[in-house]
């Protein structure tokens, strides 16, 4: 095994976004639908500040950003679009603060990680950040700076948790393969070397000392990357999954990576029986020839991507299936 730690991760849990307006009833639904992992919900319904960029874009230090209608764009000084993407997060950690009471077990909180902000910032000539360099390595120390303050204030909240820090990077392969459009739409920004991804990735990984997981729903998520970064965790959409991964993946479980296995569709959606939910993971390790009382020990099942596009009676019966199908996992591996 690597010098990755390994971390004894909850069985199921949540993405972080879910449909609604109502903080108080989402940090109801995020805790009491898992025991032990336990989420801080996001509700981009409610307009821009709650979305995952401006929500990110809020925790940054010493620089911000404002809404265009190309999007967010970085200014001088902070203005209402922080000031209202600070408000919501307020909210959503008083909401959290009132229903983990006495709470034990994992609490997972999510940000977009410094690739997938920098594919989406504008600097103010329009531009992507991730068009200038130096304003990339700006961007991802303030956001690790940031994500320093953040978690220490959830640590204060939830005193009993143990925190996860995930990192949203949806825009990762499109970074590495130079497929992130420019403000004309007519090209492309240059594809960004590899070691300085990682480097940028093992900036922010760096700010907690608990375990950190890169999410991605998008396809070709580069697990080597980022089992080389020091993560923890990779999450993912399971359906986007094909055989091709199978060395890279099968590598990164043997190295002590976990697996967040999202197969759960994250829009409204019939729900086979918990068994059908996990069939496609069973097939995965009986291809990779991989010992299958190691299931529960490697993976963790969750929604394929968030939620927030979903009803709310749908999202509360999804969670509720991770549950079960990570159950049904755990009973008969095989």
């Amino acid at each position: 095994m690597s010098e990755k730690r390994r971390f004894n991760f909850g069985a199921a849990t949540g993405i972080g976004s879910l449909p609604g307006e109502d903080a108080q009833e989402a940090a109801r639904t995020a805790v009491g639908s898992f025991e032990t992992f336990a989420f801080l919900p996001e509700l981009p319904a409610r307009g821009p500040g709650a979305d995952m960029i401006g929500r990110t874009a809020g925790l940054l230090v010493e620089m911000y950003a404002r809404v265009e209608p190309s999007g967010w764009r970085l200014g001088d000084r902070p203005g209402r679009d922080t000031r209202r993407a600070h408000s919501w997060l307020r909210q959503d950690l008083d909401a959290l603060e009132e229903h983990t009471q006495g709470y034990q077990g994992q609490l997972k909180v999510q940000a977009v990680g410094p690739w997938t902000l920098a594919a989406a910032l504008e600097l103010r000539n329009g531009e992507a950040v991730l068009s200038d360099p130096g304003a990339s390595r700006d961007l991802t120390g303030s956001l690790a700076e940031g994500l320093r303050d953040h978690l220490a204030e959830l640590g204060r909240r939830v005193p009993g948790a143990e925190i996860v820090l995930q990192l949203d990077e949806p825009s990762l392969t499109a970074v590495l393969r130079g497929q992130v459009r420019t403000a004309s739409g007519y090209r492309t920004h240059r594809a960004v070397d590899r070691q300085v991804v990682e480097a940028g990735l093992r900036e922010a990984i760096g700010v907690h000392d608990g375990p950190v997981v890169v999410h991605s729903c998008a396809p070709d998520v580069p697990f080597a990357l980022l089992r080389r970064s020091g993560v923890a965790a990779v999450s993912f959409d399971f359906s986007l999954l094909t055989e091709r991964d199978d060395e890279v993946i099968g590598e990164a479980v043997e190295d002590g990576l976990r697996l967040f296995a999202g197969v759960v569709p994250g829009t409204d959606a019939p729900l086979s029986d918990p068994a059908g939910s996990v069939m496609g993971v069973r097939t995965l390790w009986r291809r990779l020839g991989l010992h299958p009382g190691l299931l529960p020990e490697a993976v963790t099942i969750t929604p394929a991507c968030g939620l927030a596009g979903a009803t709310p009676g749908y999202a509360r019966k999804a969670l509720a299936q991770c549950v079960r199908a990570a159950t049904s996992l755990a009973d008969n591996p095989e």
